[in-house]
């Protein structure tokens, strides 16, 4: 191992990156460890070793982790490279949602532009997390549960709530809506707000 080590130490070196990423990531969003654990699979002692570098990144790993986290599995691996300001979005795909990228950086502020399909049998369950998420219909419409509030959002209409209340969204009817998705850690608040509609 230690052969492979001297041979390839661009290799070693970009591993070596991997658990301080993931853990700037996790921690960046508020998740614990314990969390993460629920939503990969992997055990609590896994992840905490892949992050302090005591195991070594594997795929089978980091693909479950980028899945819970919506990001690219090359943020993951390393940063694009440096002088090229454009964001590669690679989509992701999940539940019906197909989300675009639109931060090239794990961590901080996350964009997102989202078409959101109807999944058939949605139960509409609302759920909850660390964070702060901010919602811009651009076409279609969008429903948003919120708590005890059931809200239907047009295009050029706007939401935003902190992910910590119980919440759902999703398209109305059979129609995908597209909109985009800001989301910060907790504390972060997006400063654009939907104007209350007049009677």
């Amino acid at each position: 191992m230690k052969e492979q080590s001297q041979e390839d130490p661009e290799l070693d070196a970009v591993l070596a990156g991997v658990g301080p990423r993931l853990r700037r990531l996790r921690k960046d969003r508020g998740v614990t460890l314990a969390a993460l654990s629920e939503a990969t699979g992997i055990s609590v002692s896994t992840l905490s070793r892949l992050e302090s570098g005591g195991r070594r990144p594997s795929l089978e790993l980091l693909l479950p982790v980028a899945r819970a986290h919506e990001v690219p599995l090359d943020d993951l691996v390393g940063a694009p490279p440096v002088g090229d300001p454009r964001v590669r979005a690679k989509p992701i795909v999940h539940g019906g949602k197909t989300s675009l990228p639109l931060t090239g950086r794990p961590g901080g502020l996350q964009a997102y532009k989202v078409i959101h399909e109807k999944v058939p049998g949605d139960a509409c369950e609302q759920r909850t997390h660390e964070g702060y998420e901010w919602l811009y219909v651009l076409s279609g419409r969008l429903r948003l549960l919120l708590a005890e509030h059931d809200l239907v959002l047009g295009p050029g209409e706007a939401a935003e709530f902190d992910t910590r209340l119980p919440h759902w969204f999703g398209p109305v009817g059979d129609d995908p809506v597209e909109f985009l998705s800001l989301f910060g850690p907790q504390g972060e608040r997006m400063h654009v707000r939907a104007k209350p509609k007049r009677s």
